[in-house]
């Protein structure tokens, strides 16, 4: 009993020195063994038309239709989870939001929104997830009680049509936070089939802090989800996204809409920060699916090599080689 006890002890430690779950700092002591079979799934990313006038209720309506056709091509190459941009059922325009508009930003006025038509396309994309038995995982703004703004989700859909958890976007652009939403407040993290997944949105590719986290929360995979920031700022929140797969050894799902994809398309980065494949750069809605595979050729040594030493080096493991002198010192050659 005394050695367990000392043995907790030492993951809880380790666990508060690096960030890391306890999860995560147990997989330190007892890391995966060769008998354990890799896992694999299929994602699907896809890229979608940007409608940005809530008060259209066609708009709003064709906006359902296309993520429909996308998830029904995500089930027919067999994937099991299907990943959609930031506002795929709608990302309202600041303007066209604002009360001083559309001359001048100004606060929100979310009365404008046709709540009760997104709620119905919520609503038939949770159905059609179920009956294709399909993952889904879209951008919609979230609502609600007033006087507060709403949030700038994503929604996470289960294969039974369920909405089993929701991220909402923590850092936000001067323009939201000043007039139009309510910032989220921790990350989210969700599991199939043994793959972790976490959510990132909007403008966060700029945050490592983000992509940091969920390296301590023992993701597999996050799904970035972004309007776009245009040209050429899209371009870099995909290079940025490139940077944090490898820097954190896991795989980053880039789904935006398809009209900043002619700048930067959608598509899924490998751990080694190499993309597997990307959406066609045409400005149309569309998707590619790819295999997430811990089998894959070196991507274990990837996977279980650069991830674990990184958490060692960042545990102290340097401390006791350093030496603590003063860098004027003799025992120094300076030039």
């Amino acid at each position: 009993m005394t050695a367990n006890k000392n043995f907790k002890r030492r993951v809880r430690a380790r666990a508060t020195k690096t960030g890391q779950s306890y999860t995560a700092a147990l997989r330190h002591f007892r890391p995966p063994t060769g008998d354990e079979m890799p896992k694999r799934m299929r994602l699907s990313v896809a890229q979608t038309i940007l409608r940005e006038d809530p008060r259209n209720s066609d708009d709003l309506r064709e906006s359902g239709r296309d993520i429909g056709r996308l998830m029904r091509e995500a089930h027919d190459a067999g994937a099991r989870l299907i990943h959609f941009p930031e506002g795929a059922t709608c990302c309202p325009n600041k303007r066209v939001m604002s009360i001083d508009g559309p001359e001048t930003v100004g606060a929100s006025d979310w009365d404008r929104f046709e709540w009760d038509v997104l709620h119905r396309v919520l609503q038939e994309t949770a159905e059609l997830a179920r009956d294709l038995r399909l993952w889904t995982v879209l951008g919609a703004v979230h609502r609600l009680t007033e006087p507060n703004r709403p949030h700038n989700s994503l929604y996470v859909i289960s294969d039974t049509g369920k909405v089993v958890t929701r991220y909402d976007e923590r850092f936000l652009s001067n323009t939201k936070i000043s007039y139009m939403y309510t910032p989220g407040s921790a990350p989210t993290t969700f599991t199939i089939d043994g793959f972790r997944f976490g959510c990132s949105l909007g403008m966060e590719a700029h945050f490592p802090e983000v992509f940091g986290e969920y390296e301590r929360l023992d993701v597999d995979c996050v799904l970035l989800s972004t309007a776009g920031g245009g040209t050429p700022n899209t371009g870099a929140f995909a290079t940025e996204a490139q940077a944090h797969a490898l820097t954190n050894s896991y795989w980053v799902s880039f789904s935006v809409d398809a009209q900043e994809g002619m700048d930067a398309p959608a598509g899924v980065v490998s751990p080694r920060g190499e993309w597997l494949a990307r959406c066609p750069q045409n400005g149309t809605s569309s998707m590619v699916t790819v295999d997430l595979d811990e089998s894959e050729e070196d991507l274990a040594g990837v996977l279980l090599g650069s991830r674990p030493w990184r958490r060692t080096a960042r545990g102290g493991v340097y401390d006791p080689h350093i030496v603590r002198d003063d860098p004027r010192s003799a025992d120094r050659t300076i030039f």
